[in-house]
C-alpha cells in the first residue's frame, strides 16, 4: 500500500513538474522583476558634473546628452551623484539614486514614486504609483493596457473567459 502511494506522488510531481516547464508564462504571468524595458536613459538636459580634480569653481557641462546606463552606480552625496531627480526620456522617466544605482522612480516596482516603496504581488509601477494590474481595465496585464469599452480584466488579461 505504501509503495503505490509513493508511486502515485512520484508520478504526480514529475507530471507537475513537466507541465510547469512547457508552459511557464502562463503558470507565473506575474514575474517579480524591474519591468522598465529600457536599457539607457537619455537625460532632457545637459548633466552637470561637478569638477572636483581642478580648484576651478567652474562646472563641467556635458556638450552632448549623455545616456545613464540602466542600473548605473551612483552616490548619495549630492555631489558625486549622476541621477538624483533627473528627467530622462522626454519626461518619461525620473531617475533617483537608490541604494548606489539609478533607478527609474516611474516604472521601478522596487522603487515606484520614491526609494525602497516596493510594489505588492499583482502591482505594477505606472507613473509612480502602484497599480493593480490582475483586474484594472485601464492598466490590464500592463501600465497602460486598455481593454476594449465593457469588455473586463481578469488575471491580467482582456475578455478572459
Amino acid at each position: 500500500m505504501a509503495s503505490n502511494t509513493l508511486k502515485l506522488i512520484a508520478m504526480l510531481s514529475l507530471t507537475i513538474s513537466i507541465l510547469l516547464c512547457l508552459y511557464p508564462h502562463s503558470t507565473f504571468s506575474f514575474e517579480m522583476e524591474d519591468f522598465d524595458d529600457e536599457e539607457e536613459y537619455v537625460p532632457d538636459e545637459p548633466v552637470i558634473i561637478p569638477n572636483l580634480r581642478s580648484r576651478s569653481r567652474f562646472l563641467k557641462t556635458s556638450p552632448k546628452k549623455d545616456k545613464i546606463r540602466k542600473g548605473a552606480h551612483c552616490e548619495p552625496d549630492p555631489y558625486h551623484n549622476i541621477c538624483n531627480g533627473l528627467s530622462v526620456n522626454n519626461g518619461t522617466g525620473i531617475l533617483y539614486c537608490c541604494k548606489t544605482h539609478c533607478r527609474n522612480v516611474l516604472r521601478d516596482w522596487n522603487n515606484c514614486g520614491e526609494c525602497g516603496h516596493r510594489c505588492k504581488f499583482g502591482e505594477r509601477c505606472c507613473g509612480g504609483v502602484c497599480t493593480d494590474v490582475v483586474y484594472n481595465v485601464n492598466h490590464c496585464g500592463e501600465c497602460d493596457k486598455q481593454c476594449s469599452h465593457g469588455v473586463k480584466c481578469e488575471f491580467g488579461y482582456c475578455g478572459y473567459a
